[in-house]
């Protein structure tokens, strides 16, 4: 079996979350390849920013998830091995590339979003993903007030 590390997001914009459509119409997170010397953090910012158009800023991880398939290309199983971060956008103006087969995408209400989501481990990890992130802005908030 191939193993393969890969990293990706999970990225807000206060109540909402970024997911993609990919060419096999699944509403998806945006992740990749950890390739080179790249660490995970800088390949899930990468991926964020090449898949979606979205400059981000890293909050927090948020775990690991793994998958298997079987790539007819290569002719052998393939486990993806995930490592994905909490994320926080500044704004909502997110742009699927189309290139790498995302035919839609952005930002979208978290119930809106967990309905749209194709996998029920994406769901959990975005479900999680959204509490730590809530708790993270009211840390920050009060933190301002003072």
């Amino acid at each position: 079996m191939l193993i393969r590390n890969c990293a990706g997001g999970v990225v807000f914009k206060d109540d909402k979350v970024l997911i993609l459509k990919n060419d096999k119409d699944e509403w998806v997170l945006p992740k990749g390849k950890i390739r080179g010397d790249q660490l995970p953090p800088e390949t899930a910012l990468h991926r964020v920013r090449f898949e979606a158009g979205i400059d981000a800023e890293i909050v927090s991880t948020a775990g690991e998830t793994a998958y298997e398939f079987f790539s007819i290309t290569r002719n052998t199983p393939v486990c993806n091995k995930i490592t994905w971060y909490i994320m926080e956008s500044e704004n909502l103006a997110a742009e699927p590339n189309t290139e790498e087969g995302f035919s839609e995408g952005g930002f979208f209400d978290i119930t809106e979003a967990m309905d749209k989501i194709t996998y029920s481990q994406d769901k959990s990890l975005v479900s999680l993903s959204y509490k730590r992130y809530n708790e993270f802005r009211d840390y920050r908030g009060k933190l301002g007030e003072r």
